[in-house]
């Protein structure tokens, strides 16, 4: 981005995959889960908060998985109210169906910088409070990401399949974080709408990425962005792999991507906090935090390896330690945490889909 785990009492089940885990770490989970998501409830329908909406926008996420386990609707209304506020801000933005990003071009604007990165991610967020939605409020949502689609993949998706950033002065060509949250977007909005469109633009960005070098010389690249890179890259994959999986003409360039990013992301989870280049408590570093939701996320498609949960629930108690320090604080450490939060307690609550 620019700006900005039962106890048990037998031998036999004390063999039992990491997946399943402890009921104490479980409960730890759960407990540090629904405090962070309290603070997240108030910070999202704060209108006098600063931070960038794509932030918020990962909270709003988890905090539709928290409605689903709990049926609080304090955290419904929160995405409501804030989803609310960005279709409303949207309906006022040039180009039309873009998404007002909390800062550089605002409503009304027709000068200024905007990113399709950054929208991508807040469409995420419309549309998973959609999925919990009904009537004129579920379709209101759906319409807003539909509309945000359809600017996109009509100016800035490239005939390669990549996804340039939309308004951004620096480049037009295609990027990594466009390309990879956008994917996510499509897939998701795929999965709630069954539009066959969606879909082959998705799995052709997701064909561009899996033949893109993360390594090159490129804007913000990983030697700088380091965690931030590979959460948004691997976003892509991890709302799009029950489809990715299907196509065999893309499959074994995406498992290899796939296969790349966890060799990258647990060759950096076994440092040392103190030790990292990218530390977590600052800048790009602090994405570390939702890395391994994407762990827990394919340990459910590729359950032959285990070993994501296993990293994954080392990772998490590692940066708890730092969150609950002191008073917590919804910054983005804490926030990106909450997506690692509801996927390891609530499976496939991130993408549910309305279908």
């Amino acid at each position: 981005m620019k700006s900005v785990l039962i106890l048990v009492c037998t031998t036999a089940m004390l063999s039992l995959p990491p997946a399943r885990a402890d009921q104490t770490t479980n409960t730890e989970f759960r407990e540090q889960f629904f405090q962070l998501c309290d603070l997240a409830a108030v910070k999202v329908r704060d209108e006098h908060n600063k931070v960038p909406f794509f932030v918020d926008s990962y909270a709003v996420r988890a905090l539709c998985a928290a409605y689903d386990m709990t049926g609080n609707t304090n955290y419904l209304d929160a995405c409501r109210d804030w989803s609310e506020r960005m279709v409303k801000y949207q309906e006022q933005m040039t180009p039309r169906g873009a998404y007002y990003m909390h800062y550089n071009r605002k409503p009304s604007e027709t000068n200024g910088d905007w990113y399709a990165a950054d929208s991508s991610s807040i469409g995420m967020a419309v549309l998973a409070t959609s999925v919990r939605c009904s009537g004129a409020q579920q379709k209101r949502f759906l319409d807003s990401a539909k509309h945000f689609a359809d600017l996109v993949i009509k100016n800035y998706v490239r005939p390669s399949g990549g996804v340039s950033d939309g308004l951004w002065h620096q480049s037009s060509d295609e990027w990594w974080c466009s390309s990879g949250i956008f994917g996510s977007f499509l897939f998701n909005l795929y999965a709630n709408t069954g539009d066959k469109h969606y879909l082959k633009t998705a799995l052709g960005v997701t064909d561009w990425l899996d033949n893109w070098d993360l390594t090159k010389d490129q804007p913000f690249p990983l030697s700088q962005q380091g965690p931030a890179m590979i959460f948004y890259v691997m976003e892509n994959y991890s709302a799009g792999w029950p489809y990715i999986e299907k196509d065999k003409a893309i499959k074994p360039a995406a498992l290899a991507k796939v296969n790349w990013c966890f060799d990258w992301i647990m060759e950096q989870q076994q440092k040392p906090v103190a030790e990292s280049q990218w530390p977590p408590t600052k800048g790009w570093g602090m994405k570390a935090s939702g890395l391994p939701f994407h762990e827990y996320v394919f340990a459910r498609y590729l359950p032959e390896d285990q070993k994501l949960v296993a990293a994954g629930d080392r990772a998490m108690p590692q940066l708890a330690g730092i969150v609950f320090a002191g008073k917590p604080e919804p910054t983005q450490l804490s926030i990106f945490m909450l997506m690692s939060y509801a996927e390891r307690l609530n499976r496939g609550a991130i993408y549910r889909n309305s279908r």
